[in-house]
């Protein structure tokens, strides 16, 4: 397993909020004689399709990462994973029951494109929902994040950003606009919990932001900006605390 692999398989970020988005949709709109199909845009290292697959569902995942793919893979057998482009979903239409993105569609190179090729993979009346960071005002993790800012590759010329999708009325009216129709938004908090130092920087590096920043900048310049950033939250038994929040859309296809 590479080191990258590694530090996803331990990455604590948004976990709970990733499981809580795939339980709901999965628990949606089951019968016993169909199971229900949701596809993650966005899978990440597959905890979520695990959650959902337990519950009875087939997933379907697809990640810009062929490590995290690997490990979506090693943790649902019998899920669809595969390696590909938001704004080109290698799927028919109409195919799934619910689609999830997950920290995702603001990362995309044309946000809006992306969301429209969720919409158009779910099912009509299906549910689609949008996960993205909450409000970056006196969030403890958006140091983190700030912390790679200059390791990163400078972005596309109009590259929307992390927190986009953040403001409310800005997240309602990017679904609107693709045609989707806004059930409710809930905001989560998602604390990041680490027991030391080492486990943190493995953590962090599961991160599809801070995988970018390793291949522009390489994981010593990732782990010293990490150290750097994480000193403010360190507690007295050299544990790790960073406040963080979320924010989730739920709308109807």
């Amino acid at each position: 397993m590479s080191s990258l692999a590694a530090a996803a398989t331990l990455r604590a970020q948004g976990a709970l909020l990733h499981v809580w988005a795939m339980t709901r949709v999965a628990g949606t709109h089951r019968d016993q004689t169909s199971p229900h199909r949701p596809g993650q845009v966005l899978c990440l290292p597959g905890m979520a399709a695990q959650i959902a697959a337990e519950r009875g569902a087939s997933v379907t995942g697809l990640d810009a990462s062929e490590d995290l793919i690997g490990i979506a893979k090693s943790r649902v057998s019998s899920g669809q994973f595969s390696v590909g482009d938001l704004e080109g979903l290698p799927f028919s239409d109409d195919c799934f029951d619910a689609v999830t993105g997950f920290n995702a569609f603001q990362y995309a190179g044309n946000p809006r494109a992306a969301l429209a090729e969720a919409k158009r993979v779910a099912k009509p009346g299906a549910q689609v929902v949008i996960m993205t960071w909450g409000l970056p005002d006196g969030m403890e993790a958006a140091s983190i994040l700030a912390a790679l800012k200059p390791l990163l590759p400078p972005p596309p010329p109009g590259a929307p950003g992390p927190f986009a999708l953040s403001d409310e009325s800005v997240l309602r009216s990017f679904a609107t606009e693709a045609g989707l129709s806004p059930v409710e938004i809930l905001d989560v908090d998602s604390p990041w919990h680490y027991p030391d130092l080492a486990t943190a920087l493995r953590g962090l590096k599961g991160a599809g932001v801070t995988i970018k920043a390793v291949e522009h900048s390489g994981e010593e310049a990732v782990d010293s900006a990490h150290v750097d950033a994480l000193a403010p939250f360190r507690k007295a038994d050299d544990s790790y605390t960073i406040g963080a929040n979320f924010r989730c859309l739920v709308a109807g296809a």
